[in-house]
């Protein structure tokens, strides 16, 4: 089965970088095809309904110092007071203590609880555990934009050599890495974990935290979509790509996996790493295309709790240091509006919870935020377990120099993610900046994009 039509490119997967590749492109009059796997767009950054329950692909929160991704909304008509409702500050709960720390997130916003977050909090942590923190960090962000030194060492490992206090480690720099991003300390890049917060010292004004105000489907990504349509772009769902096709040593377009197959000039392959790799089986072994499949992958899971009443005071970031309970919000009053209680909860050593049976997640997850001081016995009505099995790309130290760029060097093929080299990491950020580079790798100049943008 071939479907031979006039398309400029063809894009595989419709996340944020295909999306952000698919509108650069169709809003410079170029033809073109997104093809995704699921029934809606999104990716993981997406929202839907699991046996009949609305979920999303996670925990998820805007940051305030994007540049790329509120670029491109406002370009599909979304504005982001009408999307997220902000944070201002950010518990961490203390376990088996009955304490928690506040952060403050908005230095400008909400200069007072910012203050108050870094003089404060005396109970919890004394100001010799604080001025610990300050060489760690002072030496971090002079290293990040010079090399990839960084990179070497893990949180912990960075964090011992500049003696940060234990206390300071677990309560501090615990959250915002296996928090953040899944991975404990032990593993996580310090290069990663600067370069997420780098970016907002310039955007100092800027930064704060969004917290979605409805399913990110229905108010981020088919905002996206429409434009595209508008612009000429074709999407088609519940098409599952299984393989590229080869001509000459080009690859001039994709098959399915019922073996329908779409030819064009150029292929942007915007899906996660582990489905990349699989595409591009054919081409293992090419030197063009070695650090991709070098790069290893991580997995992610949360767990979605709906409740008869909700568990948690504000709709706000929390964090669970010691606890798999990484980091959790209440929703009711935010992205699941429809219901009485919605706690979600991001778990840490994800690849051994992604393949543990709900209710064994469950009855882990309900013991743990006991202990944090979140009790949710007596008020659970349902449940659902939302794992993503090897998706992203790994933050573990030593694994930035294998992000490959959105240019291959093989003649007709482009790549998008995250995972691919950008400014950024594993963000929402990152996805819609390597997609707007993949753009440019089609044919989009960037100089072309900024002419649009300001038009």
């Amino acid at each position: 089965m071939e479907e031979k039509q006039n398309w400029d490119v063809i894009i595989v997967g419709a996340g944020l970088a295909g999306l952000s590749c698919a509108h650069a492109l169709a809003v410079h009059g170029k033809r073109v095809l997104v093809l995704e796997t699921h029934e809606y767009a999104g990716g993981r950054t997406s929202s839907f309904y699991d046996d009949g329950m609305p979920v999303e692909s996670g925990l998820h929160r805007y940051i305030g110092y994007y540049s790329a991704l509120p670029r491109l909304l406002r370009d599909c008509g979304v504005y982001l007071n009408d999307m997220v409702t902000w944070e201002e500050k950010a518990d961490i709960l203390i376990q088996n203590e009955n304490k928690k720390m506040v952060l403050g997130l908005a230095p400008v916003f909400a200069p007072m609880k910012t203050l108050r977050g870094v003089f404060g909090n005396r109970d919890c942590l004394s100001a010799r555990e604080k001025l610990s923190l300050l060489p760690f960090f002072l030496c971090g962000f002079l290293s990040y934009p010079f090399s990839l030194r960084l990179d070497k060492y893990s949180v912990t490992e960075y964090a011992n050599r500049h003696r940060v206090a234990p206390r300071a480690q677990r309560l501090i720099l615990e959250p915002l890495s296996s928090g953040i991003f899944f991975l404990p300390p032990e593993n996580y890049s310090a290069y990663a974990f600067f370069g997420l917060f780098a970016p907002a010292i310039p955007k100092f004004p800027k930064m704060r935290i969004g917290a979605y105000l409805g399913g990110m489907t229905e108010v981020m990504c088919n905002p996206i979509a429409e434009k595209i349509k508008a612009c000429g772009g074709e999407f088609r769902f519940c098409e599952t790509v299984s393989k590229i096709l080869l001509r000459d040593n080009c690859v001039v377009g994709v098959e399915t996996t019922v073996g329908k197959q779409y030819y064009a000039p150029k292929t942007v392959l915007a899906v996660t790493l582990p489905a990349a790799k699989q595409i591009l089986s054919p081409l293992r072994g090419r030197r063009e295309l070695e650090n991709l499949f070098r790069l290893p992958c991580m997995s992610a899971c949360t767990l979605q709790i709906d409740l008869d009443r909700p568990a948690l005071k504000k709709d706000i970031t929390c964090f669970g240091p010691g606890t798999d309970a990484v980091s959790f919000a209440e929703q009711s009053r935010t992205t699941f509006r429809g219901t009485e209680g919605r706690l979600s909860v991001i778990l840490g050593n994800p690849s051994e919870y992604a393949k543990k049976d709900p209710q064994t997640v469950l009855r882990a997850v309900t013991e743990q935020m006991r202990t944090l001081g979140v009790h949710l016995d007596g008020h659970i009505l349902r449940f659902r377990k939302v794992a993503e099995g090897n998706d992203f790309y790994s933050l573990d130290k030593g694994n930035q120099h294998l992000r490959p760029s959105q240019k291959t060097g093989i003649e007709g093929l482009v790549l998008a993610g995250d995972y691919t080299k950008t400014s950024s990491f594993a963000t929402m950020e990152g996805a819609v900046l390597s997609g707007e580079q993949a753009a440019e790798a089609c044919g989009v100049s960037a100089h072309n994009w900024l002419l649009h943008e300001k038009g």
